[in-house]
């Protein structure tokens, strides 16, 4: 067997919880995923996941969720509204 090494990574506690439960629901440990994660980039010379800096648009929108989620506010102050909002975007 290769030998191996030790990878220590910095993470945040929730995080790593939250991303633990979702691996072990998939058989997996956090281990696991960093082994297949690091495999795929030695295999396909490329990190697996697509990543693009995002539009104007996309930021925009990314802005305005972290100021909600900081505020603890929504948007919508019902379901009824956020899918009265969806239908008139969809008649556009």
């Amino acid at each position: 067997m290769a030998r191996s090494s030790m990878l220590h990574v910095r993470v945040d506690d929730d995080i790593k919880a939250q991303a633990g439960e979702a691996l072990a629901a998939m058989g997996l440990s956090v281990s696991d995923a960093v082994r297949i994660l690091l495999k795929r980039v030695v295999n396909d010379q490329a990190f697996p996941l697509e990543l693009k800096v995002p539009n104007g648009e996309t930021r925009a929108a990314m802005e305005e969720a972290r100021a909600m989620a900081k505020a603890r506010a929504a948007r919508f102050d019902s379901a009824s509204a956020l899918i009265d909002d969806l239908e008139k975007a969809r008649q556009q």
